[in-house]
């Protein structure tokens, strides 16, 4: 089994970038973890409160679950995945089987940044690309798919997402094996990850069989 962190600031390309992964690998082979699964439980707390909640914090993270479900799937042992509803602002009562697989993806904005976590990590990837580019994607993406007007956006931005990405994500950057520029659109990057995951496999596999 290889465990794989992808982290970056929002839009920086981590969908894109596991989607390419995922489709160098041979079917059924990978699960993906997302790092918003594991947001809080917060059902005690009243809703105007947990409307507040600051998501791009480290602070708004169960990190000892999601750590615990990763070593669970590292030890062979299926999990329930937790689900967690940005309209009630906490988590559901829904979980998601999973079972372990040869290549766990962890992927989230702050994938690398609990060290308990990361040390379960056997390759970590930095998603990065420039502020405004990644400023552009959360605004055409939140006004397509959420209905969120611009200024709302743009507000949200730099009292939110630019502070928390400076202050938490970016210095995560530190920890990772691999930093991809351009996000998604770095081919080249990808096609070179791909081909170190699978070589890994093919190694572990070999060792497997002596």
């Amino acid at each position: 089994m290889i465990i794989i962190g992808i982290a970056g600031g929002t839009g920086s390309g981590k969908t894109t970038v596991v989607n390419k992964i995922v489709e160098a690998l041979p079917e059924g082979s990978v699960a993906i973890i997302p790092q918003d699964s594991y947001y809080n439980d917060q059902s005690d707390l009243p809703l105007e409160v947990r409307k507040q909640t600051n998501f791009d914090h480290p602070n708004a993270f169960d990190w000892k679950l999601f750590s615990h479900q990763i070593e669970e799937l590292k030890q062979g042992r299926a999990i329930e995945q937790p689900t967690y509803s940005y309209i009630t602002c906490t988590r559901l009562s829904e979980t998601v089987h999973v079972e372990p697989r040869d290549v766990i993806i962890v992927e989230g904005i702050m994938s690398l940044y609990d060290k308990e976590l990361r040390d379960q990590m056997d390759l970590k990837i930095f998603v990065d690309a420039e502020p405004d580019e990644r400023l552009l994607r959360v605004i055409v993406r939140d006004m397509e798919e959420r209905g969120h007007p611009l200024d709302m956006l743009i507000t949200k931005y730099r009292n939110v997402l630019k502070p928390m990405h400076d202050e938490f994500i970016e210095p995560t950057k530190q920890y990772a094996d691999i930093i991809i520029p351009n996000g998604g659109n770095n081919d080249k990057a990808i096609r070179m990850m791909r081909q170190y995951i699978l070589g890994q496999l093919r190694e572990q596999k070999r060792m497997q069989g002596k």
